[in-house]
């Protein structure tokens, strides 16, 4: 007589969401709320300081204001997004993902945006810098805050559950 076990693993995953949009001012108090609003804010301080400067036409200058400006865009999109549960009406568009490869990528940006700032002489430029330095790190925080939700299977807004069930069958037969 032998015997073997044979095991299957069922995955479901639910997901729950309101497709309807609407307005919701909860999200400024999470976390990543804040983190977002943080990052608009520094964008906007770090272009107003380049662009009052006598020196603003330089390259160093125009390249700071376009990394300043595209973050502050496109965090003031998601911003609305979230606020407007848009993100939770189109869930199934990767929203964790993109934003998380966006602030990765802006975290590094500003890296290179503030210390080529910071390495001239002009004070508007090294206070740029300053408030383009806190930005990196708010970026980066964003970017490790969408890392975590991402690799744990969340979505960017409404819920997901994941129920996993193991069966396992002992089968004997008879061998002559």
């Amino acid at each position: 007589m032998s015997e073997f076990t044979q095991t299957a693993t069922v995955t479901q995953q639910q997901t729950v969401v309101q497709p309807y949009i609407r307005y919701d001012p909860e999200y400024v108090h999470t976390v990543p709320g804040i983190v977002k609003i943080v990052c608009i804010v520094l964008n906007l301080i770090g272009f107003i300081c380049i662009e009052f400067s006598y020196f603003s036409y330089r390259p160093q200058g125009s390249f700071f204001n376009t990394v300043a400006m595209l973050g502050f865009w496109f965090s003031g999109i998601m911003l609305v997004f979230y606020l407007f549960h848009v993100c939770e009406k189109f869930h199934k568009i990767p929203w964790l993902k993109i934003e998380l490869y966006f602030c990765a990528g802006w975290a590094a940006l500003y890296m290179i945006a503030a210390s080529v700032a910071a390495s001239t002489s002009i004070e508007a430029f090294q206070a740029a810098a300053f408030f383009g330095y806190c930005a990196m790190i708010g970026y980066g925080v964003d970017a490790f805050l969408k890392f975590k939700s991402v690799r744990a299977g969340e979505i960017a807004q409404g819920s997901r559950t994941v129920h996993v069930q193991q069966q396992q069958q002992t089968v004997s037969t008879l061998t002559a």
